[in-house]
């Protein structure tokens, strides 16, 4: 079997997507004919059919299924390979930091210093705070070399440390009945509206909600999601905060993001059960950067001194 090509891989990623020839062809700038003939001789080529095709739909096969999550890591790749490179070849390259918004537990900028009295050898620091995905997806295309994250997130294609695990707490109204409460359980908020965040995978919806089995042990994570009254859509910690504080939601934060946001309309408190919150830091698993990798020993460093925040439930 003769390899593939970068421009082979982008067509089958446009057809395995719309499951249309023509909307796919529409969306390459091309003609069906060629397409369809490039799709024809790609499935010769590997040895297996990728797309079932009727007069009346197109559908992936299960070769094409995983071809088409393998032609994604390929392309972004080769995309992040090439944009890597001309970084690199500037003047004054830089280490790209990505992070977001309460994302690094108040680590970055001990991390920072101590990355910085490494060496003046290595390129200078430049942070990026970007939007909630923003940073996988920056470490995947080329434009970050390493981001300071919060878990769960797909680490496919990716490095990463744990570097502190701290606790969640509910964020309740300050007027809400269970707000009188010293500690609660996950079961004492069953029923409650829970803010879903914009553009988030299942398994990040489960565990925002609080549905991702911590308490429960059952493994119907499903049902459980299923189960939660939907709150307001929400794209940040403060329009979260908001919609709490109106009564039309509770949540659950990290204790060092509830330290930040201190309100007298709101009120924290600990939740048996809870899945705590884990702050890790990533980079490319094909990284072979020295600055990479010296960024990954401060921030281990840092995290070594830093307070153990599971000890901190008696807040």
């Amino acid at each position: 079997m003769s390899e593939l090509e970068v421009r082979e891989l982008k067509y089958f990623i446009a057809v395995a997507e719309e499951l249309n020839f023509s909307r796919a062809a529409q969306r390459l700038g091309m003609a069906q004919p060629p397409l369809s003939k490039a799709i024809a001789q790609m499935e010769s080529r590997v040895g297996v059919r990728l797309l079932e095709r009727t007069t009346r739909q197109v559908r992936l096969t299960t070769a094409g299924q995983v071809l088409l999550d393998q032609a994604r890591i390929a392309v972004d790749a080769v995309h992040a390979a090439a944009r890597r490179a001309r970084r690199a070849g500037q003047p004054a390259p830089k280490l790209v930091v990505a992070v977001k918004p309460e994302g690094d537990a108040g680590l970055l900028r001990e991390v920072l210093a101590a990355y910085r009295g490494t060496g003046s050898h290595l390129p200078p620091p430049e942070v990026v705070v970007a939007g909630s995905g923003e940073p996988i997806a920056m470490l995947r295309d080329g434009r970050a070399d390493v981001a300071l994250l919060r878990s769960p997130f797909d680490g496919q294609g990716l490095d990463s440390q744990t570097l502190v695990v701290e606790p969640r707490l509910a964020v309740l109204p300050a007027g809400h009945p269970l707000a009188g409460r010293r500690r609660l359980r996950l079961a004492d908020l069953e029923g409650e509206p829970i803010p879903r965040w914009k553009g988030a995978a299942p398994s990040n919806t489960a565990y925002y909600t609080g549905c991702d089995g911590a308490e429960a042990g059952d493994g119907h994570i499903g049902s459980a999601q299923a189960d939660t009254p939907e709150g307001p859509l929400v794209d940040s910690v403060e329009q979260l905060l908001e919609v709490v504080a109106l009564g039309q939601a509770v949540a659950f934060l990290s204790l060092s993001t509830t330290k930040r946001h201190q309100r007298p309309d709101i009120a924290h408190r600990p939740v048996t059960g809870l899945s705590p919150s884990a702050v890790m830091v990533a980079w490319p698993e094909t990284s072979r950067s020295a600055a990479v990798a010296a960024f990954v020993q401060a921030a281990h460093d840092v995290a070594a001194h830093h307070p153990d925040h599971m000890t901190a439930l008696a807040y």
